[in-house]
């Protein structure tokens, strides 16, 4: 069963570059990983401070190999400081079929 989310992150008010460098780091390497499907980093045009991450996975053990990527590692040691909030919401997608 495929994997939906999205995950928003609030910059910290002046480190907007910042966390648009180190979300932007994340796509290429994420989205040659196996079992990705879609994985793709957006700006709010209205909200510069908001970032969304959406992303589907082929299965559990697809997004687990993500999760113990290198890259991985590296946003989550790094975002923090330039965050002031982050939540993840599970997506059921409609229309698609990736099966």
């Amino acid at each position: 069963m495929t994997i939906t989310k999205s995950v928003t992150f609030i910059a910290k008010e002046g480190c907007e570059d910042k966390m648009k460098e180190l979300l932007s780091a994340m796509v290429k390497p994420s989205k040659a990983e196996k079992g990705c499907l879609f994985y793709e980093i957006f700006q709010y045009e209205n909200d510069r401070k908001r970032f969304m991450a959406v992303e589907t996975w082929e299965n559990e053990a697809a997004l687990d190999g993500h999760k113990a990527s290198a890259h991985y590692k590296v946003y989550k040691s790094s975002y923090e400081p330039y965050c002031e909030d982050k939540y993840t919401d599970e997506l059921e997608v409609l229309g698609v079929n990736y099966g």
